[in-house]
């Protein structure tokens, strides 16, 4: 396993400045796991170290699962609750920065991505990935029956724009009810496309990006996903030409 110094390990993952970390050995925050003496320049692995006598966080390539709740939204720079103060504060000053992976609006909720991987990131929000969204849909008015051929037939235009959208799959749990599966990511697209046949959402759920299933996560909570679990993501992705 690699090596790196201890200051830029503890910095890197936002538990402190290069500068502090002194006064976090002084003070006994931090320690190896076999109980050698370190200093702020110690070459050390990553595994090694315990911070509040806890392991630390994933190195670089974390992916979160967060159930994101209504009345948060995805930018760190907007007013009100932001999704990171969902996490531990020292997520926000992780480098490289953990970003949303796309995003879902203050009033949507459900599966939402973080990653520090910028590559990941990409190959997660590609129009080329084409990974499938679920969305579960309560509307203001009853289906009217025609919606599942609209949305499938790769015709529907949304007010604004010049290009159609991709097909869509409906199905129907109830005349207020549906799900919803896109392969696309374009602006508030869920909310837009029940505006564009004359209805209205009024609570929309992000469940399924890919094959990752949000489950049983509650809401508000998060977990940091393995390789096998990011793996997932392309289970059910249609390839690309």
């Amino acid at each position: 396993m690699s090596r790196v110094r201890l200051d830029r390990l503890l910095s890197n993952l936002g538990y402190c400045s290069r500068r502090e970390v002194a006064v976090c050995l002084r003070e006994g925050w931090v320690r190896s796991v076999d109980g050698r003496p370190l200093k702020p320049d110690s070459a050390v692995s990553h595994d090694e170290i315990l911070f509040d006598d806890e392991a630390l966080d994933p190195p670089q390539g974390l992916l979160l699962m967060l159930h994101k709740p209504v009345g948060h939204t995805c930018s760190s720079k907007d007013p009100g609750r932001i999704v990171y103060d969902l996490l531990p504060g020292r997520f926000r000053h992780r480098s490289p920065v953990l970003a949303t992976v796309g995003r879902l609006d203050r009033e949507t909720s459900g599966l939402l991505l973080l990653t520090d991987d910028g590559q990941l990131l990409h190959r997660i929000i590609s129009p080329r990935s084409q990974l499938p969204k679920v969305y579960d849909v309560t509307l203001a008015e009853d289906l009217r029956g025609d919606e599942f051929d609209l949305f499938a037939s790769g015709t529907l235009l949304l007010d604004g724009e010049s290009t159609p959208l991709l097909p869509a799959e409906l199905q129907v749990h109830a005349p207020r009810q549906a799900s919803l599966t896109l392969h696309e990511g374009r602006y508030h697209q869920v909310r837009r496309m029940f505006a564009a046949i004359g209805n209205h959402v009024t609570a929309l759920h992000r469940q399924r990006i890919g094959g990752m299933v949000l489950g049983d996560l509650p809401v508000g909570a998060w977990r940091a996903l393995n390789a096998a679990e990011t793996q997932t993501l392309w289970d059910t992705a249609q390839p690309t030409v």
